[in-house]
């Protein structure tokens, strides 16, 4: 042992060394809080878990301090009040109007939930006031995920408001660069991933659309540590909030270089009374840490999401036929199941209805009437939806249909029967998106008609097995006729509360019924939602060129089996651009393989090829959807190359995707080195989707070891 002299002189009150030490653990990280009774709880660290932590029990000089200086040892859950300056996780206005809050220890307990899941609740109380407030942890101790949530009640003498009430604080104090990974985009152009070096100032992630929130920008991100974030090096810290509404995500360095993270709840026109006795929630904040590159990152949301934040998270998902780019709003009985007809010849597992099936005085025939009216439209289906959901388990498939329920147009009976419902600030204009209005599910009765139009949609028939939920608009001049009219501001939580609440309870009277969660693409892609859903619609562009980015950034965070990725007309109604039916299907089944387009429209060799293309995914479907990720090359890079793999947990078999992006010389080779392979096993390479039986690998067929795959790697032509 080597020994480590210091010499100085430290005197230290005794309480301090009497500090109460507080961990989370998972197998690998760890979170420690030291604590005095009726004082702060002082965040002391986030990173590997450690063998020892009683160091922490005497706090750390410099780097957390607690003296007359500025430099301040960051607290749990920093509330405005006191002598902090900072941007706070939570600020309230008391009853009697004060505005500070100052928040000290009053004890934790910890519990198992199960073998694999451990709780611990830090308690904190105001010094004066009986305000109450629970950090909440869930540490999930084989994926290595931490979640945070807080609740708050009070007893004070009338109610209070809270203003700002983030999710989770987390700082650091780092002597080296921050580099912060978020991602933005808009429609058909969702989860662009960018990266930047963090300023002193603040920086802001933010959503104030209410629906949609996560189309434009996103409540997830990755934090690297000195440099850019690397694939399979380097500290990464990574949050996802947990929320389906307004977010906000704020850095701010301060001017010791600390990081101060704040996620949650965005506090814009959102102060919310608290009654005494009540009880508030707020969202959960996701959170890891790991020290080998985001890589490691990704797999561990990954396992994560599909054990605990998806419906049948470890169910194989069915290839669908979607009839939306193949028929749009132009189809009757005949079309339908001639659709399903040629699904059944390509091997497909599932047919979903999309929209245009519904409105009798209003039909809908395009995106202008109809929505909010749903009975099934007897002109285009007079036997309705049961005939067609039996024709298609006939033929051995499952039927699904689309909804959007959240949303109305003018032109419905429902529209005219309760223009309460609809959200609409006073006597001001309430503008249309796609021509149509939203629903307020702050209201009950709102609430209770979303819920059974679900259930008087799936009671149509008893082959219905999937749901497609859509929402294609976000919020406009906000206001709430249900609400009183001194607590507007609470619209944007209890819109999303409302929201959850339709969800649970569908989700306890149906929980083996498929859904699929959809917001104009990806527009409400995150963990609040996901929980209930077993996939996502990854985005409306479809293009594979586009795609190709679009599921890079997107399975940063959310896994393949839940990504919906489909092969559709080419050109595509998006974009307009040709691309190979190759190339479409190679990017879709890098996901969760579907196909939205007119089959008949695919004949000869193509639909020989795409046949073909189905029964290849059938073989790699566990692999895709269960396997580890491992990113290869980047299509943000220069070269105009992108590659990944699947490695099943096993270790004995895994799949190599990898694509051209603009055009190379003949004599150009792609040197690809796969990742995650067992390095003693042998594999053989067998290259699938091949046209006109011509192999871009010479080497097709042949067997090497993992080893050799790994460091020699192949080349493709």
């Amino acid at each position: 042992m080597k020994n480590i002299l210091l010499l100085f002189a430290l005197i230290l009150p005794a309480t301090v060394l009497r500090a109460a030490l507080i961990t989370v653990e998972t197998h690998d990280l760890a979170m420690v809080f030291t604590a005095e009774p009726d004082q702060k709880v002082i965040y002391q660290y986030f990173g590997a878990k450690l063998d020892d932590y009683s160091a922490f029990s005497i706090r750390r000089f410099p780097h957390w301090a607690d003296t007359e200086t500025e430099n301040v040892a960051p607290e749990l859950y920093l509330a405005y009040g006191g002598r902090s300056y900072l941007e706070p996780a939570l600020q309230v206005t008391h009853s009697d109007g004060i505005l500070t809050t100052q928040l000290a220890y009053s004890g934790a307990e910890s519990k198992k939930i199960d073998a694999n899941i451990s709780e611990t609740i830090i308690h904190l109380k105001d010094k004066i006031y009986p305000f109450f407030v629970d950090v909440v942890f869930k540490s999930y101790y084989k994926e290595n995920v931490i979640s945070q949530k807080v609740v708050i009640n009070h007893k004070e003498a009338g109610a209070v408001t809270l203003g700002s009430m983030y999710s989770a604080y987390l700082p650091l104090h780092r002597n080296e660069p921050y580099y912060l990974t978020h991602f933005h985009g808009t429609w058909a152009t969702e989860m662009q991933l960018t990266e930047e070096k963090l300023q002193p100032g603040i920086k802001k992630i933010e959503s104030k659309k209410g629906v949609r929130t996560t189309q434009a920008d996103h409540p997830s991100f990755l934090l690297s540590l000195g440099t850019p974030a690397q694939e399979d090096a380097g500290e990464v810290y990574a949050g996802s909030l947990a929320w389906s509404g307004n977010f906000s995500l704020s850095f701010q360095i301060d001017e010791t270089g600390t990081l101060h993270i704040l996620s949650g709840v965005n506090p814009f026109t959102s102060a919310y009374p608290l009654k005494s006795g009540d009880r508030f929630e707020m969202p959960e904040m996701i959170w890891t840490y790991g020290n080998s590159g985001k890589g490691e990152i990704s797999r561990r949301f990954h396992d994560w999401s599909r054990n605990y934040n998806l419906q049948h998270g470890n169910d194989l998902r069915p290839i669908l036929l979607n009839s939306w780019e193949g028929a749009y709003f132009d189809f009757n009985e005949q079309v339908l199941t001639d659709m399903m007809d040629d699904a059944a010849d390509f091997g497909i597992e599932l047919f979903v209805l999309d929209d245009g099936w519904f409105g009798n005085r209003y039909p809908r025939n395009n995106d202008d009437a109809g929505l909010g009216d749903w009975q099934v439209n007897t002109k285009k289906l007079p036997r309705g939806i049961d005939y067609l959901a039996d024709y298609a388990h006939q033929k051995d498939l499952k039927f699904g249909i689309w909804i959007e329920p959240e949303m109305v147009n003018p032109e419905s009976e429902l529209a005219r029967r309760h223009p309460e419902w609809i959200v609409k600030s006073g006597r001001r204009e309430m503008p249309t998106l796609r021509h149509q209005w939203l629903l307020d599910l702050s209201n009950p009765a709102v609430q209770d008609f979303v819920y059974q139009i679900f259930v008087d949609v799936v009671n149509q028939s008893k082959n219905i097995d999937y749901i497609k939920w859509d929402a294609n608009r976000h919020v406009e001049n906000a206001g709430s006729s249900y609400l009183p009219a001194d607590q507007q501001s609470r619209f944007w939580i209890d819109y999303t509360r409302g929201l959850y609440n339709v969800y649970e309870r569908i989700r306890a009277h149906y929980p083996d019924i498929m859904i699929q969660l959809c917001s104009s693409g990806g527009g409400r892609l995150d963990f609040g939602a996901l929980r209930f859903h077993d996939e996502f619609w990854t985005s409306d562009n479809t293009n594979p060129s586009d795609r190709v980015f679009i599921q890079y950034s997107t399975n940063h965070f959310f896994p393949a089996i839940a990504s919906a990725a489909h092969v559709s007309t080419s050109p595509n109604h998006q974009t307009g651009i040709v691309s190979p039916l190759k190339f479409r299907f190679d990017v879709a089944m890098s996901g969760r393989l579907g196909m939205e387009l007119q089959p008949k429209h695919i004949q000869g060799n193509e639909r020989d090829f795409a046949r073909q293309a189905i029964e290849n995914y059938k073989k790699i479907r566990p692999i895709v959807q269960f396997g580890d990720l491992y990113r290869i090359a980047s299509p943000y890079a220069e070269e105009g190359w992108t590659s990944l793999n699947y490695v099943s947990k096993d270790k004995k078999e895994a799949v190599l995707f990898a694509y051209s992006l603009k055009t190379h010389a003949r004599t150009k080779y792609l040197e690809v080195k796969l990742k995650g392979l067992d390095s003693a096993k042998k594999y053989k390479i067998t290259e699938l989707n091949m046209v006109k039986g011509r192999s871009t690998f010479n080497g097709n067929g042949n067997i090497y070891s993992g080893q050799y795959l790994m460091n020699i790697g192949i080349y493709l032509n």
